[in-house]
């Protein structure tokens, strides 16, 4: 596992670059550089806490939430949007519908006896089997090991009006259920690989699917050993179409065929106001464009995203990229990278950068070109401060997703979430071994109250420093500087304009 010591006598960074003083100006007239280091110092824990007090009022003002689709992400949006446009920034509103699933009833029951507590969760976009529950017996694919991500799989198996059970893995969760719909089952069960729940996700409403659930290793082991006895499987559903937006802000200097991106998502869960997940991301990134736009001219556009609809499976950022992929593929390309800020100011915190050089874990796509340099300008950074760092694994759970997937550059930074602090990380960043990153996750107390402001000191002049050295250059990420044409590091998604990104592209 790399780690960064943090007491390396590393030398300062800053990324030198030239200026641009006007919006697509591939030679822009040169002006001084901004000093990254400098800047950093000029987000201050203090300035984003007042960001993080506004956004908590929003929450209690809106029914103690500011989940997307909601007057508090509404409210939200109406806070930052104003206050950049005060900056100088040229905002935008893009909309998009989305379909919004509430489960009304879940239940699996042996022999008319619910289990309990419950097992498995039902995976979003699922179908559902109506109020009343269906019970029938289990049946798998021909061969166990097979995963049933196609009908074949199912050869030879009489799996109509059955209950399908098969393993995670090989496949997009979609895969699995339309193979099992297409089988004649009744509906699917996928057991995980390891000895915990999990959120499937089969992508967008309307593709063919049975009912679907997820459950643990051990619980697919208990539904596995009941043989030929019924289970009762219950899941009511009801899905309703809701508009929400991404909000966007762009520089209004530097060029724009090199724009280096930066988003955090706005929306929180419905259960709290989501302080931490993710207002303290929105506010990092808010704070930071507040102080950018005091720096002047800038070579290369900066453009900050603040998502909507993370919280639903990445509906903002994926609504954002496959709009780019249809309708205008040259401009994916000039993305020089994405810089991704989700959960930065957890209470037991880690110091997480996005693993792009695969040094602890494999990602399940890819890794776009440039993307290893994009960590390393952030883990160079935390050395130089004497900052301990670790790695976060390129797993699909945060809005970096589509864009990893359309083939740009990413990285960012993570301060935990419901993980569990084991000793050897609390030798190294303090806090609580044995307790979770932030044990107010996705519930009412994820407030303001719960907020390391260590942990989002040491993020937001990460962040500043990241996003002012590319505002300057962004020649070790892609080859371009104020001379150069961008070089085209984006892979065959988005060249092609086509095959949209799902939520379910790497959730398998």
């Amino acid at each position: 596992m790399k780690i960064g010591t943090g007491t390396a006598a590393a030398t300062a960074i800053a990324l030198v670059g030239i200026w641009g003083s006007a919006v697509g100006a591939s030679a822009a007239a040169p002006v001084a550089p901004i000093d990254p280091a400098a800047f950093a110092d000029t987000v201050t824990a203090d300035a984003v806490m007042d960001h993080l007090e506004e956004l908590e009022q929003i929450a209690k003002d809106n029914n103690g939430n500011r989940a997307f689709g909601t007057p508090g992400f509404t409210a939200s949006a109406d806070y930052i949007e104003p206050l950049l446009q005060d900056a100088g920034y040229v905002t935008t509103r893009q909309p998009f519908d989305t379909k919004l699933q509430t489960i009304l009833a879940y239940e699996l029951s042996l022999k008319g006896v619910p289990y309990l507590p419950p097992i498995g969760i039902p995976m979003r976009g699922t179908t559902g089997t109506g109020p009343t529950a269906i019970t029938t017996t289990l049946v798998r694919p021909i061969d166990p090991s097979v995963a049933g991500c196609t009908a074949a799989d199912y050869a030879g198996v009489d799996a109509a009006g059955h209950i399908a059970i098969v393993n995670r893995g090989n496949c997009p969760f979609a895969d699995k259920s339309a193979a099992a719909a297409a089988a004649g089952a009744a509906a699917l069960i996928v057991t995980n690989n390891e000895d915990a729940p999990f959120v499937g996700d089969l992508g967008p409403v309307g593709t063919p699917r049975v009912p679907t659930i997820g459950v643990s290793s051990s619980e697919g082991a208990a539904i596995g050993s009941i043989g030929d006895v019924p289970l009762g499987f219950l899941l009511d559903e009801t899905t309703q179409t809701i508009s929400t937006f991404n909000l966007l802000a762009e520089s209004p200097t530097g060029r724009d065929d090199n724009t280096v991106m930066a988003g955090a998502h706005l929306d929180s869960v419905k259960d709290g106001p989501g302080i931490n997940d993710n207002g303290s991301g929105s506010a990092v990134l808010l704070e930071t464009a507040l102080q950018l736009a005091e720096q002047g001219d800038l070579n290369n556009q900066v453009r900050f995203a603040w998502w909507g609809g993370e919280e639903e499976g990445l509906l903002g950022s994926i609504h954002y990229v496959n709009d780019l992929v249809t309708n205008t593929p040259a401009e994916v390309k000039q993305i020089a990278t994405y810089l991704n800020f989700d959960m930065v100011g957890s209470p037991n915190y880690v110091m997480a950068v996005y693993d792009a050089d695969q040094s602890s874990s494999p990602a399940p796509v890819e890794v776009p070109p440039g993307s290893v340099a994009t960590e390393k300008l952030l883990t160079d950074y935390l050395d130089s401060i004497g900052q301990p760092w670790m790695d976060t694994a390129f797993d699909g759970r945060s809005d970096y997703l589509p864009f990893i997937a359309a083939g740009v550059a990413s990285s960012g930074l993570f301060t935990g979430a419901e993980g569990i602090k084991t000793p050897e990380q609390a030798a190294r960043f303090g806090g609580t071994a044995g307790a979770p990153y932030d044990p107010n996750y996705h519930q009412a107390g994820d407030t303001v109250a719960n907020i390391s402001e260590t942990a989002l000191g040491i993020s937001s002049r990460a962040t500043a420093f990241a996003i002012g050295s590319l505002a300057n250059d962004t020649s070790l990420i892609n080859g371009v500087t104020t001379e150069t044409a961008p070089v085209s590091l984006v892979g065959p998604v988005a060249a092609q304009g086509s095959a949209p990104i799902s939520s379910s592209t790497l959730l398998r």
